[in-house]
């Protein structure tokens, strides 16, 4: 699966799942651009075939449910949803 790669501060392994077309899940980017923080991510909505079916995969092991946006952390944590309060505690900030 392709990941974009936001480029800032990488003290913490960031990977968001989301769709382009969601507003929380813009919301989850402006905050993580705002805070200055590296990030991977991708728009599951404008991939398709085999790499729509692996991300939807990758995700599932997070949040079964598929919802957006799941910001996962350090490969540890998955926030389901846009909560700024709870993105920046489990961050460390």
């Amino acid at each position: 699966m392709i990941m974009k790669h936001i480029d800032g501060n990488e003290r913490t392994k960031l990977s968001l799942y989301a769709l382009s077309t969601c507003i929380w899940c813009k919301m989850t980017k402006k905050l993580l651009n705002d805070l200055g923080l590296g990030y991977d991510y991708v728009d599951i909505d404008n991939l398709d075939g085999e790499e729509k079916e692996k991300a939807l995969e990758d995700l599932k092991r997070w949040n079964p449910k598929c919802s957006f946006p799941s910001l996962i952390i350090n490969d540890e944590k998955c926030i389901v949803g846009y909560d700024e309060k709870k993105i920046k505690e489990t961050i460390g900030l």
